[in-house]
This record gives structure tokens, sequence and C-alpha cells, in this order.
């Protein structure tokens, strides 16, 4: 007789298999944060974020185990930025934001100085909507 259950409802429940990939390093069960990867030719080592899937001759590795890694004696390890991890702002950043904020309370002041006239200030601005304005083209 054949079973009307699918192979999903009729497979024995397994607590061994994970969705989360772990740490290479044995007797370590912690989520994999990084790969590692030898690079043999270039007596390299490179650690770099978690790759998309696992490779046969990668290692996943936990944060503990990426920030305390070595490489054998006259190896170089490289550490690539984790493109996930939101960079801090730099002092130019920072007054960036600074100026665009100054910027966005200044429409209102020009327009009740104005007097709702047009604005002379930028010749390239045609319009204004807002903080956004619409330029002239250079070619025009």
């Amino acid at each position: 007789m054949e079973s009307r259950r699918g192979p999903l409802k009729s497979a024995v429940p397994s607590n061994i298999v994970s969705l989360v990939r772990r740490c290479s390093r044995t007797a370590c069960g912690r989520p994999a944060v990084a790969t590692l990867t030898y690079v043999y030719a270039d007596s390299t080592a490179v650690l770099g974020p978690l790759a998309t899937y696992a490779e046969p001759h990668c290692y996943d590795l936990c944060a503990e185990h990426s920030e305390r890694l070595t490489a054998p004696r006259g190896w170089e390890v490289v550490r690539l930025l984790d493109g996930s991890a939101p960079a801090r702002p730099s002092g130019d950043d920072l007054e960036a934001l600074a100026n665009a904020v100054r910027e966005a309370a200044r429409p209102q002041e020009r327009a009740a100085g104005a007097g709702g006239g047009a604005r002379t200030a930028d010749p390239m601005e045609v319009a204004r909507r807002g903080h956004l304005r619409v330029l002239r083209s250079p070619d025009n």
C-alpha cells in the first residue's frame, strides 16, 4: 500500500539539521559570522563576511574565533570589512548633515522675506518644492 502523506510529513524530525550555519572550529556551536579562506599561492588567510553559501574549502567562524584568528608564521591575514555593519559617521558626514538641516530651515525664511516674489539667489534654480530644488541644465 502506498502512503498518502508526502515526504515532509513522513520524515522523522531531526534536531541535528539547523538553518543557522555554525562555527567550523571543533566543539564550537556558536553561529558563524565570518568565512575564512586560505590562498596558499600567496600565503594569505582571508577573513571576510559570512559567505552566501557554505563552500567545501572555506571555514565559517563565530565572532570569537574570527577575532582571535592568527595565521601560520610567514603568512599574512587579510581582514575584509563587513558590508552589513554600518560605518561610523566621520566629521565630514556630520558637518554635511548639519549643513543640510540648516539649508532645509532656510526656505521659510526666504519666502517670508521675499514677499512671495521670484527667488534670484541661485540663477540655476528653476523651481522649489519644500527642500527639493529643480535646477536648470548647465547646457541652457
